[in-house]
């Protein structure tokens, strides 16, 4: 475990809420000068404690549907599981790809345009691997909602809990090459400078402020986050999958967990468990204790859950690279 002051978690905590503001605005509220801000910025990332910037952005806006592929594998080698994790990295539709200790061994979640899409690459996927796979389990992922991570300075707000949602069923919004080339740069990098987009697209600044203040007045961007490494900081991550007898308390459960500032997401989909929760977590024992306490709250709505735990990142970007 990364021993990191206060100031520093600070830090960590504007940029995940927006790292593409200037480090000087980040210093007037960490008390901070903007130089120091900048140098303990340059150093969480020489630790692996920062490992990118990126932009969350709502791709069922422009036109996409979202699906997630669970899978446990069998006669592999650890070259094999490589060789399947690698495939699914350089798909240019996937957007998240990870591994898991628990339930499953691998979770791709995937954009496409049309179901045929979709259908075509699991055919040729089952061609190449289908041997490996023991289990295979498919949804279609239609909302997530993030919450600010605030349980990393121990100062719990209830304006964190306001959440950025992507969500699927929701009218497109009309984009061009433009928008999209912009939005695939800032995808990679949320702090990539603006000038720097207007000279790679061979655009003005002025338009690309403009198209960038217009996809977020719209929601396509939904915010500019950083991406952390908190296992460093001796956090554990681990996604809860609850089965409830009574679907209509699903509202409820969420609004009482939903102020544990150890909740991070919480995901909808259909074809899969009633209500999915992210947590990050000190160990197992601080687990299980937002877990009771969230079945001796309702013990009449959750029927059962399950959980996976230590993901390992090997993807992620909301857009596809098509």
């Amino acid at each position: 475990m990364v021993k990191i002051d206060l100031k520093d978690r600070k830090i960590l905590y504007e940029l995940d809420n927006d790292s593409r503001q200037p480090f000087s605005k980040i210093g007037k509220k960490v008390g901070l000068h903007k130089n120091v801000v900048a140098y303990r910025a340059r150093r969480l990332k020489k630790m692996r404690i920062v490992r990118y910037f990126y932009t969350v952005i709502d791709s069922f806006k422009l036109g996409y549907n979202c699906f997630r592929i669970y899978i446990v594998l069998r006669n592999t080698t650890p070259q094999i599981k490589t060789e399947i994790i690698d495939y699914f990295v350089k798909n240019k539709h996937t957007w998240w790809v990870g591994t898991f200790e628990g339930g499953y061994d691998v979770a791709v979640v995937m954009w496409v345009k049309e179901l045929k899409d979709f259908h075509d690459f699991w055919e040729k996927t089952l061609k190449k691997y289908r041997h490996y796979f023991l289990n295979q389990t498919f949804c279609n992922y239609v909302k997530l909602h993030h919450f600010r991570h605030s349980f990393i300075t121990n100062n719990f707000k209830k304006s964190d809990r306001e959440k950025t949602i992507i969500t699927g069923g929701t009218e497109k919004v009309e984009t061009d090459d433009l928008d999209f080339k912009i939005l695939k740069l800032l995808a990679k990098d949320a702090r990539i400078q603006t000038i720097e987009i207007a000279k790679k697209l061979k655009s003005t600044v002025d338009t690309v402020n403009s198209r960038i203040k217009r996809l977020t007045r719209l929601n396509v961007i939904q915010g500019f986050r950083v991406s952390i490494d908190y296992s460093k900081l001796g956090f554990q991550f681990y996604k809860v999958n609850i089965n409830l007898n009574t679907y209509i308390d699903r509202r409820r459960v969420i609004n009482y967990i939903k102020y544990k500032p150890q909740l991070v997401m919480v995901d909808k989909s259909i074809g899969y468990y009633d209500l999915e929760l992210d947590l990050w977590v000190k160990n197992l024992n601080h687990f299980h204790e937002i877990m009771d306490d969230l079945s001796t709250k309702f013990p009449e709505s959750i029927e059962n859950y399950s959980y996976v735990h230590d993901p390992t990142l090997h993807k992620m970007l909301y857009l596809p690279e098509d």
